[in-house]
């Protein structure tokens, strides 16, 4: 009977607990210290570590790059109903220099 409650209150637990995915990043420091054209991956990796996701985007002009997203979203179970979710994605050259940048959140 003692287990059945401690596994009941484990579950009452985990469905009050907040889940976080991905790793946190401050979009304002990011914007004060980028600079298209010089930064360079390895400066992205510095500031904001791996990527979450990589991949290639095609630009309008049929140009190709790599793409590098990031992202981080929280929340409370069961609900949800307090989901804050922001992303960045950071294009760049075949040199490894920043084209261009893009978040939301």
């Amino acid at each position: 009977m003692l287990a059945h409650c401690v596994w009941a209150g484990v579950i009452v637990l985990a469905a009050c607990s907040t889940v976080e995915l991905g790793r946190d990043f401050d979009i304002n420091v990011f914007e004060a210290s980028v600079q298209r054209g010089v930064t360079t991956e390895a400066q992205v990796r510095q500031w904001l570590g791996a990527p979450t996701n990589t991949g290639i985007a095609v630009q309008s002009d049929n140009s190709v790059n790599e793409e590098w997203t990031y992202y981080f979203a929280r929340g409370s179970l069961p609900s949800m109903s307090d989901a804050r979710f922001k992303t960045l994605q950071v294009r760049f050259d075949t040199q490894g220099k920043v084209v261009s940048y893009s978040w939301s959140g």
